[in-house]
């Protein structure tokens, strides 16, 4: 008898902590992308988002006319053409004003333009110069920063002018299954000033979030579930149930072969 009540006692902390194991299980709606989008449903996208340029960004801009003799002035190089070795051509650091120092030209303030603008600010300049420029402009240094409960957390470079935190999290390995999926954050930084915004990525608003198209250095963080923090490797208490849970399960297989 006295061994059955024994067995009892020591059986009835497993089926507690089994319990407890279950009970912390995510459900469908903390994990499914896009929950509330029907079935052949159309999404027309308001989110009409063009990259601007920031305080910090470093930027290639390259003028190319017929005559190469005149455009060359308009292109800065480091490194001297010897040998077959082709010059590096330099790029433009926005300083803290929000302006770059193009050759003949002095200071331009390209801050807070898009691409395009530039382009077009660019083309008047010079049009006292320059009969029909080419001017090609890209952004050197576009990259992205995922943090949190992700597969592969990194900052990542980005090919282009944008690109989806869902692309983002893409090149992270995207979400664990205990990373929180209706409450990403996205910290923003315009020329010193950081902004937070969250994003639900359970729902199909989230297509149309201010911070789906992600800018130049973006830092994007998935907070972890409640199940994430319980067993988070930080907290020894982790360590100390598994090696109860072994004791308990060697002492229940040691009392069972003795009844």
């Amino acid at each position: 008898m006295l061994r059955k009540i024994s067995f009892y006692n020591s059986i009835i902390p497993l089926c507690i902590l089994a319990a407890l194991m279950l009970s912390s299980c995510a459900t469908r709606q903390e994990v499914v992308y896009f929950q509330n989008t029907g079935n052949f449903e159309t999404l027309v996208s308001k989110n009409s988002f063009t990259p601007k340029f920031k305080v910090d960004d470093l930027v290639s801009i390259h003028v190319s006319t017929l005559d190469p003799e005149t455009s060359a002035p308009f292109n800065l190089y480091r490194g001297a053409s010897e040998g077959g070795i082709r010059p590096e051509q330099v790029d433009y650091l926005i300083d803290k004003d929000g302006e770059i120092d193009f050759p003949v030209i002095g200071k331009i303030k390209i801050a807070g333009l898009s691409s395009e603008e530039v382009r077009v600010l660019l083309r008047e300049k010079l049009s006292e110069y320059l009969k029909d420029p080419i001017i090609n402009i890209r952004l050197r240094n576009f990259s992205v920063t995922v943090l949190g409960q992700v597969n592969r957390p990194g900052t990542y470079s980005v090919n282009g002018e944008r690109i989806t935190i869902l692309e983002a999290l893409g090149l992270a390995g995207d979400l664990t299954i205990r990373g929180i999926r209706e409450n990403v954050l996205v910290i923003r930084d315009f020329d010193g000033t950081k902004v937070n915004t969250r994003i639900d990525l359970t729902t199909k608003e989230a297509l149309s979030s201010p911070v789906y198209y992600l800018t130049q250095n973006d830092v994007v963080y998935v907070e972890p579930n409640n199940s994430a923090i319980k067993t988070s490797t930080l907290d020894n208490r982790a360590s100390i149930y598994v090696s109860i849970a072994s004791l308990l399960i060697t002492s229940t297989v040691l009392l069972i072969t003795r009844l």
